[in-house]
């Protein structure tokens, strides 16, 4: 057995660059096609129906506001029902038919079975399901001295997501309609002081892609990575605890109006901006350096930490 797996060894990389070199021209020329198709076929939104959970800020808050442009119907999801209202109304003044508001945990079963189930009663079917709650936590990991706020971390931005589909699933499948979860280049790219939270959108990541190929054609998935995105999150949180000022943000705006673009598309995958796609192809190639720019990148936070006390 052993002399098979050293015989494999050998043969299936070489075999795997010829099939590269051989493939990759034809690979990319229909993939122009079926890009080109989907921009001249991209999916009408109007009048169908949105679930949003995290609407009442950052990314999707502004989803919200490019769902309601297209006219789509809207259920707006978060647990601060103030704030989901302020969003609901604006919404509404874009051009949003409908828009409801639910107030919700998304960490809890039976929150997400309610607003699956008050979503669906009122407007009778669900078209797409945007997963984007998440929190993050900002810490070392030597210095995580109790791990239940790690745990939070992982029940909202995975587990929420989880519970949110599973509810949305039959719904879905009778609309053909399609899911976008919003993780993180944080979930292929290790930034430091952020571990649990990249634990958590890397698990979103594996979890979608296995949905994907369970789910064939009858649910579409889009996956979406953001980079550094200007919202509530970034401006308190991590400009001033992971300290990363000099990498540029892009406008939640701008983001929310590519991803439901891309979405509607049927991009399977989406990262914005779209130069942080770099990262992700380096740490295929470079791991190594990857590893040392992520290093090097905590040594700049603590200096500068240490400057700023």
């Amino acid at each position: 057995m052993d002399s098979i797996h050293k015989f494999l060894n050998i043969i299936l990389p070489f075999v795997a660059l010829v099939l590269v070199v051989l493939l990759l021209p034809p690979f990319l020329l229909v993939k122009l096609f079926n890009r080109t198709r989907r921009c001249l076929y991209a999916e009408n939104v109007s009048g169908k129906v949105v679930l949003i959970t995290g609407a009442s800020s950052g990314i999707g808050e502004h989803l919200a506001y490019e769902y309601a442009r297209r006219g789509a119907c809207l259920a707006l999801v978060a647990r601060r029902e103030n704030r989901l209202r302020e969003v609901a109304d604006k919404a509404m003044q874009l051009g949003s038919p409908d828009v409801i508001v639910i107030r919700a945990d998304v960490s809890k079963v039976d929150d997400c079975k309610q607003f699956m189930d008050t979503a669906v009663n009122h407007f009778g079917k669900l078209d797409h399901l945007v997963n984007n709650a998440g929190i993050t936590q900002i810490s070392m990991f030597e210095e995580s001295a109790q791990f239940s706020n790690p745990a939070t971390v992982m029940n909202i931005n995975f587990w929420g997501a989880v519970y949110s589909t599973h509810f949305a699933v039959p719904h879905l499948k009778k609309t053909k309609g399609r899911i976008i979860v919003i993780a993180s280049v944080a979930g292929w790219f290790p930034i430091p002081k952020l571990s649990f939270y990249n634990a958590s959108k890397s698990a979103l990541i594996s979890f979608y892609e296995t949905l994907r190929a369970e789910f064939g054609t009858d649910i579409g998935i889009t996956i979406v990575t953001p980079g550094l995105i200007e919202s509530e999150m970034t401006r308190s949180v991590m400009r001033s605890k992971v300290q990363m000022d000099f990498v540029p943000a892009e406008s939640t705006e701008g983001c929310a109006r590519s991803i439901v673009n891309k979405a509607c598309r049927g991009e399977g995958y989406v990262t914005e901006p779209s130069w942080a796609r770099v990262w992700f192809l380096l740490r295929a190639c470079f791991p190594e350096l990857v590893d040392w720019c992520s290093h090097l990148l905590l040594v700049c936070m603590q200096k500068k930490s240490k400057k700023n006390e």
